[in-house]
């Protein structure tokens, strides 16, 4: 299987075919909306609003494992973020991305880009800390950490980087820029 073989579901319950995004980057992302990292949204917007006519599309799937930080209907969570953050894409159904009810999506994904650590830096060993409380072997499982992990998808359909919420926006809008 390949990227465009998944579909999701959009807040309106409607599946979305992923194959609607061939030639495409893709950037697919699980989010919160009352997470630290939830300013990401802003970032992520601007971004889509430079680079949508080059070929950028943008993948929001709300996720609530992670400390119940997405509480909430798909309406509420769409109409935090265009109200908030003025966004322009759209939200998806909000799905679990880790366990035995996660989206085949993020199973795939996770097989392609592992994890690969928070980094360096005050946020990354935050994250440590806070995930080896949590789960003492979170480094060796390619599971979703946290909110906000981003996967980046070129236009023939490879997943090829996996961004965690501790690594810069700034570096990961260089990286979508360098596949378009």
């Amino acid at each position: 299987m390949n990227i465009y073989d998944y579909t999701v579901t959009d807040r309106s319950g409607n599946e979305v075919s992923l194959k609607q995004f061939e030639g495409k980057v893709l950037i697919i992302v699980n989010t919160a909306t009352g997470c630290g990292f939830t300013p990401h949204y802003k970032p992520l917007e601007e971004m889509y609003e430079k680079y949508h006519d080059q070929g950028l599309e943008i993948l929001d799937i709300p996720c609530n494992q992670f400390a119940g930080q997405t509480p909430g209907t798909d309406e509420e969570v769409h109409s935090f973020c265009t109200l908030k953050y003025h966004t322009q894409f759209d939200q998806m159904h909000k799905s679990d991305v880790n366990g035995p009810n996660a989206l085949p999506l993020y199973t795939y994904l996770k097989s392609c880009q592992p994890f690969q650590g928070f980094g360096k830096g005050p946020k990354a060993l935050m994250m440590s800390t806070m995930l080896k409380k949590i789960d003492k072997d979170y480094k060796n499982n390619p599971d979703i950490k946290w909110n906000f992990t981003k996967f980046i998808v070129d236009r023939t359909g490879k997943v090829t980087a996996r961004f965690e919420p501790t690594q810069s926006m700034e570096d990961v809008e260089k990286y979508v820029v360098s596949l378009l």
